[in-house]
């Protein structure tokens, strides 16, 4: 299974999101690919991703993230000794999102967006200082990341199987060019369109 998290005021509408899931139908995988609304709450966020991992086999499951999602991915790496992909990850996202408590929107909706003072602590919570088994990890990290160093989320990962690049931005706008190599690192190994999917 391949479980997805999106960013920060972010959604299974996200470019990345969408596109992993249109790759994943293509190949007759839908049935493997959830990407769930997280809630704002760090605690509730890990709570329902917890509760769909646990359905998969860790041997058999995927964490992508993106941005905030990596972070959250990683966590789930950590205690579940699933695979994970990191997507311009945020790493310290306790120091990085003190900004933005408040109330705003959701990227893709007017939905309203509440990030409280209180989430804070709840990221402290799930902070991953050094992480173990590299090989477990693959990260995509754009050197064009207008929010976030890329050099933070290289240093972060040792060992891990990295892919720089060279400029982009932070929602790695040519991310179809690399959604094959992140579909064989979760092990999926046939990459040939499933018959009667295309129109």
């Amino acid at each position: 299974m391949i479980l997805y998290l999106h960013g920060f005021r972010s959604s299974p509408q996200s470019f990345k999101a969408r596109l992993m899931a249109q790759r994943m139908q293509a190949l007759g995988r839908a049935q493997d690919y959830v990407c769930p609304q997280l809630p704002a709450s760090p605690a509730e966020a890990i709570r329902l991703a917890l509760a769909i991992a646990s359905q998969s086999p860790p041997q058999e499951l995927t964490v992508i993230g993106s941005s905030l999602g990596g972070f959250y991915a990683t966590w789930l790496a950590e205690q579940l000794a699933c695979r994970a992909v990191l997507l311009n990850p945020a790493i310290k996202p306790p120091r990085d999102l003190e900004s933005y408590v408040g109330v705003s929107t959701q990227y893709h909706s007017d939905a309203p967006f509440e990030f409280k003072h209180s989430y804070i602590d709840e990221l402290r919570a799930l902070m991953v200082d050094t992480i173990t088994q590299p090989q477990r990890y693959f990260l995509i990290a754009a050197t064009g990341d207008e929010v976030l160093d890329w050099r933070d989320m290289v240093a972060h990962y040792p060992g891990a199987q990295q892919t720089v690049i060279d400029g982009s931005d932070h929602g790695i706008a040519e991310f179809a060019d690399y959604a094959d190599d992140v579909l064989r690192f979760c092990g999926i190994t046939n990459l040939q369109v499933a018959p009667g999917t295309l129109s």
